[in-house]
């Protein structure tokens, strides 16, 4: 399994994650099954978030609860694993996000009583406010912190400038950004590619522009969800007929590496210089255990560039 640097701290990381996001009506044994094969592919690192599971009955942190309660972890074994999780993102009166010192805290508290935990690894904001005080948040890291109840924090959905406004106040590392990328929703890497072609969509600078750059200037580890799913969320693009060139592509290259699409999708990610990690939500044990295949694969040059083209993307 390759691992990659997580942020500009000493850690190191498995460049896939398993995502705990659809496990709210999974069984204790198979949430188990699941756990066993994360860790013998060598995938120590676990992705939740306060909001996954919140339309069941157990509303919120209820994905966190049925991962602690399925695995009832000893104190050694949870020392060897990486929890993460996020926070920020309410269904209240109105939907909306909120990233003020009062959430944040009480949101952790109820995270770590869900994952039965004394500390989180580490804590992403899941969505960027725009009633965000810098202040606010940096008060909580800080308490956070200091209690010894977060390691580590970052944020999730943010672009450039976003991460420079909290960094006016936040004085911890921001070791990871969670974004959605996938060989079939690549523009944040295909606007590079296309910078000054003035007809060409993907040199609209969206974002602020330059997130993938900016995130490696400052040592912010990327990390992709949605990896095997169209941009619009309307599915898994694997088999797709509404994709015959990229799949025919993927499978071309799965036969040549003697590996599933799945692991090719993954290697597209983390061939990327910039030591991205592989966010896999799943609840099939088998697709971890191909993503943690793909991610020692080291696709060519030109295995990478045909990929992006085959998913409707210009190089010039």
């Amino acid at each position: 399994m390759k691992t990659v640097p997580l942020g500009t701290t000493e850690t190191t990381a498995p460049a896939v994650i398993a995502g705990m996001m659809r496990i709210a009506d999974t069984p204790p044994e198979q949430v188990r099954a699941l756990y066993s094969a994360a860790r013998e592919a060598g995938v120590d690192f676990f992705d939740h978030a306060d909001l996954y599971g919140f339309k069941h009955p157990g509303g919120y942190h209820h994905c966190e609860r049925v991962f602690a309660e399925a695995l009832d972890l000893s104190s050694a074994e949870r020392e060897q694993i990486t929890l993460q999780t996020k926070t920020g993102i309410v269904d209240g009166e109105t939907w909306h996000y909120d990233s003020s010192y009062q959430h944040i805290t009480a949101s952790v508290e109820e995270s770590l009583r869900a994952l039965r935990t004394d500390y989180l690894d580490v804590l992403l904001l899941h969505r960027p406010d725009a009633l965000v005080e810098p202040e606010e948040v940096a008060r909580a890291f800080d308490e956070l912190e200091a209690a010894g109840k977060v390691r580590s924090f970052g944020v999730s959905n943010h672009t450039p400038r976003q991460i420079d406004l909290l960094r006016t106040a936040v004085r911890q590392p921001l070791v990871a950004n969670q974004i959605q990328l996938s060989v079939a929703h690549s523009t944040i890497v295909a606007q590079g590619l296309a910078s000054n072609m003035a007809v060409q969509d993907d040199a609209v600078v969206r974002d602020g522009g330059g997130l993938v750059d900016y995130c490696r200037v400052h040592g912010i580890t990327l990390q992709a969800y949605s990896t095997i799913q169209f941009g619009d969320g309307s599915g898994v693009f694997l088999g797709s007929p509404d994709h015959p060139e990229l799949n025919a592509e993927l499978d071309r290259l799965a036969a040549r590496y003697g590996v599933t699409p799945l692991a090719i999708a993954t290697a597209w990610i983390t061939r990327h210089p910039s030591n991205m990690q592989v966010v896999l939500g799943t609840t099939t044990p088998q697709r971890l255990t191909d993503a943690a295949a793909g991610s020692d694969l080291r696709l060519t040059r030109a295995e990478w560039y045909g990929l992006i083209q085959a998913a409707g993307h210009h190089v010039p």
